[in-house]
């Protein structure tokens, strides 16, 4: 029978981590790769019986470099990647291990999230499909932010009806930490598209579409007074990104 190694990438992540390991506690191995922690993630990883591996810190600010490293410490063939405030459902941990038994089994799974935003369902956040469930040996991930795994093989997709199957992001982020986040993010961003130009009017339409794109076209209206704060935020991760684009460009700030 195949089994299934759940791999999760910790940093100071006990606020969520224990519902996170009650979720997980089932599968074959459930492995931590900690960046350093300085909470207690790791008493707690031990005491749930994890295996730990270590990859240093060092001037790393995003977890991906990391995910490479730890998907391949894993023992099995098979490996989940859970965040450290990610809850897998007993409907998935089924499904996916009914899935592996096929002879005929994609070698790579988009599954859905459900996000949370200021105490509320997001419908214009969901399904949010992520590739997390693969064979490691077909997969490479790359070191960029919001980067997802490449797979050499079939990839299937959980359809979003199936919303017993979707992960349940616990982080329910405040505006405070989401503009935090958008100085980091838009930083790593910059790196990785260094090399592309947006045109002057891109400052404009850019911003709008992913604002009109979020409370309208994925029904961010029908999350209320959250869903068009999070539609307009989407809209300002545009813009600080374009912003400091141009900076860049221009040969920075004076």
């Amino acid at each position: 029978m195949n089994k299934i190694s759940v791999v999760i990438n910790t940093y100071n992540a006990a606020k969520h981590l224990e519902a996170v390991l009650k979720s997980v506690k089932d599968f074959d191995e459930v492995l931590i790769c900690d960046m350093e922690s300085t909470d207690n993630t790791l008493d707690m990883a031990r005491a749930y019986g994890c295996k730990v591996v270590t990859f240093e810190r060092k001037q790393y600010n995003i977890v991906e470099p990391a995910r490479e490293y730890a998907i391949h410490e894993a023992k099995h063939d098979w490996v989940l990647v859970v965040d450290a405030d990610e809850l897998v459902t007993p409907e998935l941990k089924d499904y996916l291990y009914k899935l592996i038994q096929q002879p005929d089994s994609p070698v790579g799974l988009w599954i859905p999230r459900k996000n949370y935003f200021m105490g509320r369902f997001l419908h214009c956040h969901y399904p949010d499909h992520i590739l997390r469930f693969f064979r490691k040996d077909k997969t490479h991930w790359p070191p960029f932010v919001h980067s997802m795994p490449e797979i050499d093989g079939k990839v299937e997709r959980i359809p979003a009806k199936r919303q017993e199957l979707a992960f349940v992001h616990l982080a329910n982020d405040s505006v405070e930490n989401i503009v935090s986040k958008t100085n980091q993010y838009t930083l790593n961003e910059l790196e990785r598209k260094r090399l592309r130009h947006y045109g002057a009017l891109s400052m404009l339409w850019r911003p709008f579409f992913r604002f009109f794109k979020t409370y309208v076209l994925k029904g961010g209206f029908r999350d209320g007074r959250p869903g068009f704060i999070k539609s307009v935020l989407d809209g300002y991760y545009q813009f600080i990104f374009l912003a400091k684009k141009y900076e860049e460009e221009r040969g920075g700030a004076l």
